[in-house]
């Protein structure tokens, strides 16, 4: 069993020490795809042994079909692309990350999103969760604080043909209430408390996935649901560790 301590650990900060999967040539993509059917296996056993924080001795064949088409070596920096399938974070600039392979399958999953559903995402990052998103038939609306990041995630998305996204860049606390209500929303980075305007941008019988939590206390990976009558209800499911929720100054 993976012990919860050593589950923080790996969420975020787990880069130099962990095993690195080494291809003969960055083009190669048929040892990019071996590499990536590796990591769906490993996801696997990361779900089995943490089922009974999660709920789920698996997860949904629609998100691990995801992770085994997205191609996360499109996402990272070139000087980490021989470490794109390693279950781990990895650093894309400007202090921010590419999350954990095991956390993206298990927030997406946590989601529950169906094909059609409109989904806000706050936090673009390098575009690696916009695109396994858009892999599942959602419609996906993405905010991203840091225009750097925001620009070079647009370009990337389109060249990879996940052209049919609204992208845009601003403070992702707001949500994007022109595109309100959303059937789901997932924020990828943490923040001290759940944002009121994304609670209020919700769609009844909706759920929300955020980390919660501050830089230097234990996060808590939160599902908040939303019934039918508006009323709000929030679950943990297991301790995280993510780069906190930039806010505009």
């Amino acid at each position: 069993m993976i012990r919860m301590t050593t589950l923080v650990v790996m969420t975020c900060i787990m880069i130099s020490l962990a095993p690195c999967r080494i291809f003969a040539g960055q083009k190669d993509e048929n040892r990019f795809a071996s590499a990536r059917a590796a990591l769906i296996k490993e996801i696997e056993a990361y779900v089995a042994q943490t089922s009974d924080y999660i709920g789920a001795g698996r997860l949904d064949p629609a998100v691990m079909q995801a992770m085994a088409t997205v191609k996360r070596h499109r996402f990272v920096p070139k000087r980490f692309i021989r470490r794109a399938y390693d279950n781990n974070p990895l650093p894309i600039g400007y202090g921010q990350t590419i999350s954990q392979p095991y956390i993206v399958a298990l927030m997406s999953n946590l989601l529950a999103a169906k094909p059609g559903d409109k989904i806000l995402e706050v936090g673009t990052g390098s575009g690696y969760q916009a695109a396994v998103l858009a892999q599942m038939q959602v419609t996906v609306y993405s905010i991203e604080i840091i225009r750097p990041l925001a620009e070079s995630a647009k370009k990337r998305l389109q060249k990879l043909g996940y052209d049919k996204m609204r992208l845009k860049t601003g403070d992702g606390y707001f949500g994007w209430k022109e595109h309100a209500p959303f059937d789901g929303i997932i924020v990828t980075a943490a923040a001290g408390h759940i944002p009121p305007p994304l609670l209020s941008q919700l769609k009844k019988g909706g759920r929300m996935v955020i980390p919660v939590g501050g830089r230097f206390s234990v996060q808590q990976l939160v599902v908040v649901t939303k019934d039918k009558n508006a009323d709000l209800s929030t679950r943990q499911i297991l301790p995280v560790r993510f780069v906190p929720l930039t806010r505009k100054k």
